[in-house]
C-alpha cells in the first residue's frame, strides 16, 4: 500500500462524497471505501487501470484529465484527491483550481524534485535521475512539470489556496530527521491536505 495513503486516509470524514484523480487501479478509494464508508469515484485514462478497478467493485469513469473537468458542477464532492499525477498534468495550476472548484477540499501529492538525492544525481552524474521515485528514463516519463516543495508552497501562496496540513515524507536517515528543518532539501514525497 503506498505510504502516503495513510496521510489520506486520516483527513477523509466517514460517509463523504470523494473523487480520485488518476485513481491507478482503484487502491486508494477501495481503501476508503471499507474504513471510512464513502462514496467514491475514480477518474483514469489507462484501460487496463480501469479494468482493474471494475474488477475490485471501484466505481471509474473514463476520463482524461488534461481536458478538464468541466463535467462536474461546483461543490460536487467533499474530497478530490490527486496522487503522484499533478506533474503528469499540462496545466497543474488549473487542474488545482478546478479540484477546489468541484470539492470543498483537496488532497494532493507528489515528488519534490528539490530532494537532495535527486539535485546530486543530476550535478554528479549530467544526466537526469532515475531512481525510486523517479523509476522513468527522461524520454518516456510521464512528468512533464518538474516543481519542488518550494515551488508547490509558492502556487499555494499565489492562488490563495489554504493549506490545511501539510506532511513530508522520506524513507531514510538523514533525510527523516532533517526534512522538518529543511523540507525542500530533505523531503522526497509531499502530502498537502488544502481548501479555498
Amino acid at each position: 500500500m503506498n505510504q502516503d495513503f495513510g496521510f489520506i486516509n486520516a483527513w477523509i470524514a466517514p460517509h463523504s462524497k470523494v473523487l480520485d484523480l488518476g485513481c491507478g487501479e482503484g487502491d486508494l478509494l477501495l481503501q476508503l471505501e471499507q474504513q471510512h464508508n464513502i462514496l467514491g469515484y475514480g477518474l483514469e485514462i489507462d484501460p487496463q487501470a480501469i479494468n482493474q478497478c471494475i474488477a475490485k467493485g471501484v466505481n471509474v469513469i473514463e476520463q482524461d484529465l488534461n481536458k478538464g473537468l468541466t463535467n462536474f458542477a461546483d461543490g460536487s464532492f467533499d474530497t478530490v484527491i490527486m496522487t503522484q499525477a499533478l506533474q503528469a498534468m499540462r496545466y497543474p495550476h488549473l487542474v488545482l483550481d478546478e479540484m477546489l472548484r468541484i470539492g470543498r477540499q483537496c488532497i494532493i501529492t507528489f515528488p519534490n524534485f528539490g530532494y537532495w538525492g535527486t539535485r546530486a544525481y543530476l550535478n554528479f552524474r549530467g544526466r537526469m535521475p532515475v531512481t525510486k521515485q523517479l523509476a522513468y528514463q527522461w524520454y518516456d516519463t510521464p512528468n512533464i512539470h518538474f516543481f519542488t516543495y518550494a515551488d508547490f508552497e509558492a502556487l499555494c501562496r499565489e492562488r490563495k489556496i489554504t493549506v490545511l496540513h501539510r506532511r513530508c515524507m522520506a524513507e531514510k536517515f538523514p533525510d527523516k530527521q532533517l526534512m522538518k528543518l529543511w523540507p525542500n532539501l530533505f523531503t522526497q514525497t509531499a502530502v498537502y491536505h488544502l481548501s479555498r
